[in-house]
């Protein structure tokens, strides 16, 4: 019902930046959240960054002063800015959605994964 598609990752050295993307298309009425969280090689998924509808954010101590979650919502996107990488902020990143659709059934979903690596 709510498909989540994410862009943007890739090969970056420690201490560069990322944008991230996340556009959201489906059965939308209305998101009430979105997020990341990501998945380093032999790791569980960990919580990266989180905004609620009018723009309340939320931040992992990792990542707090380095990255920026903001939204679009007009084009229902989220982005992720990600500044000063580290080589353990390696991971795939994911896009997670809490969406009340147009049936007014209220919908988790997460996207594919894009693949950050932060090397030298």
């Amino acid at each position: 019902q709510v498909q989540l598609v994410e862009s943007g990752g890739g090969l970056v050295q420690p201490g560069g930046s990322l944008r991230l993307s996340c556009a959201a298309s489906g059965s939308i009425w209305k998101i009430r959240t979105m997020g990341w969280y990501r998945q380093a090689p032999g790791k569980e998924r960990e919580f990266v960054a989180t905004i609620i509808n009018g723009g309340s954010t939320n931040y992992a101590d990792s990542v707090k002063g380095r990255f920026t979650i903001s939204n679009d919502n007009a084009k229902n996107t989220l982005y992720l800015q990600m500044n000063n990488l580290k080589p353990e902020d390696t991971a795939v990143y994911y896009c997670t959605a809490e969406t009340l659709t147009t049936a007014a059934i209220l919908v988790g979903s997460w996207g594919q994964g894009t693949q950050v690596t932060v090397s030298s």
